[in-house]
């Protein structure tokens, strides 16, 4: 069914749209950022277009990622890469592919969720080895990178969905006592 054909809750004809006018999608959407039929309980998406501080983007895209939420941290993390600094995008870019990478994984795109969490461990350490900044933000780039070749691993191997709650990286680092 297209954009213009009537879906139930919505009226025939009617677009998505923001205050602005662009194009939306205003459907619900799951814990991993699937769509649902209108007018069924979703979870509350994440704002976009928020400007954070670095600090703010880590520690609200931790919690969603503990949360088992990996598509809506992804969001804050496109938040950055869109809204920061230019030499800083690529960092917030590969942040973003790893969430969507673990997005994917859960859902049970095995190939997708392998392939992104590659790529996303590829641009931050590519990032970081030019910035020569190892530690950005408090962001463990070594440990993601790690920890993204062994989830993709893993999902491959397994073939299955995975928990993302349970496997949610620590962006910075190890949790401590």
């Amino acid at each position: 069914m297209g954009t213009t054909g009537a879906t139930p809750g919505r009226p025939a004809g009617a677009r998505d749209r923001d205050d602005a006018g662009r194009a939306r999608n205003a459907r619900p959407r799951d814990g991993l950022g699937r769509p649902l039929p209108y007018g069924a309980a979703g979870v509350a998406r994440q704002p976009e277009g928020i400007v954070r501080t670095p600090r703010q983007t880590v520690a609200e895209a931790q919690a969603l990622l503990d949360a088992g939420r990996p598509f809506h941290a992804h969001e804050v993390f496109e938040d950055a890469w869109k809204s920061g600094p230019d030499d800083e995008r690529a960092l917030w870019r590969g942040l973003a592919q790893l969430a969507v990478g673990l997005t994917h994984a859960a859902r049970g795109n095995v190939t997708g969720g392998a392939r992104l969490l590659g790529r996303g461990a590829a641009v931050v350490e590519e990032w970081a080895a030019r910035s020569g900044r190892l530690r950005p933000h408090g962001i463990d780039v070594a440990g993601l990178a790690a920890w993204a070749r062994e989830l993709a691993g893993t999902v491959e191997r397994n073939r299955e969905p995975v928990e993302a709650a349970a496997l949610a990286p620590r962006l910075r680092g190890r949790r401590t006592a």
